[in-house]
Order: structure tokens, then sequence, then C-alpha cells
């Protein structure tokens, strides 16, 4: 009896640690489509279609968020596939505009991903427009390794050992 509740108890801990791995429930590689939403950017912003968007498990549930030619997001995955992740105030591709980039939003069971992102430009210091995407898609699956080609290595057969080099059966070369 002693033996069953210790071995509950030590794999109680190791059960409820495998559950709480959020980060790792949401990291993976995502080929998505955007839609713009809201824009209060005149004659300027960016234009979002398809892209990919990186999620990488960093340690505990935290995470990073890469959405191609994006400053880098930090942030934290929780229950139910929910994720958040924002980057620093920084250089866009937007000459003269700073810009802070966020996302939001949820992966599900199935490797399906809707967030919203969200730009906001910031000129000399203060606020000049935001933008916001809705955004969705799949997970992709990890590629896996096409197995390797067997090369067999067996004796030659008495037609081809008839027909060796010149320097294997040790006459001249010329």
């Amino acid at each position: 009896m002693r033996t069953l509740l210790v071995l509950a108890a030590l794999i109680a801990p190791a059960t409820a640690l495998a559950d709480n791995d959020h980060a790792a429930a949401v990291a993976g590689s995502y080929d998505v489509k955007y839609e713009e939403v809201t824009s209060n950017c005149q004659n300027t912003g960016i234009v979002l279609n398809r892209g990919r968007i990186q999620i990488e498990k960093r340690r505990a549930n935290a995470i990073t968020v890469d959405i191609e030619r994006m400053p880098m997001m930090s942030g934290t995955a929780t229950k139910g596939g929910r994720i958040k992740a924002t980057s620093k105030i920084g250089k866009t591709s937007i000459q003269g505009l700073d810009g802070k980039f966020s996302t939001a939003g949820t992966v599900n069971e199935d490797g399906v991903l809707n967030v919203v992102f969200v730009a906001e430009y910031y000129l000399q210091g203060k606020a000049y427009c935001t933008q916001s995407w809705n955004v969705s898609g799949l997970r992709k699956e990890a590629a896996t390794p096409a197995p390797k080609a067997h090369v067999d290595f067996a004796e030659p057969s008495s037609s081809e050992a008839a027909f060796a080099a010149p320097w294997d059966v040790g006459q001249p070369m010329w």
C-alpha cells in the first residue's frame, strides 16, 4: 500500500508538469494569411497578404514569435493555447517611423493559429498611426527526412573481375 502511495506521489507532479507545457503545445511554423481589419495610416503603413509565423519555446511558458520582416516578439503561452507577445519600440522599414508590434490569440489542438496582429507606429516618440490584421493559418508539419538509400556493396561477379584495371592486376599502365 505504501509503495502505491509513493508511486502516486512521484507520478502526479510529472503528469502535472507535462500538462502545463503550454509553450511546447503552440510551438511550430505556421503558413498564414493576413486580413487587414483597421488602419488609420494615411499614405503609409505596410501591406501583408500571406506569410510565415514561427513560434518557439524559450523556457517554461515563455515564447518568441517571429513574423517575417518584423521585429522579434516575446511573450507567453497559457492554457487553452492562448498566446500573447509584444516587441520593443524600434526602427521599421518605413523611413522615419518607429514601431511596436504585438500579437494575441490562440492555437487550437488541431494546429490552427488565429491571432490579431497590431502594428503601432511612432513619429518622433509620439503615436502616429495603427494597423491591425486578423491572422489565421495552419501549423506546417515537421519535415520528415527521406529514408537513406541502401547501397549493397556485393562482391564483383566473375565477368566484372575479368575486366579489372591494369593497376589492380599488376600490369603496366602504358
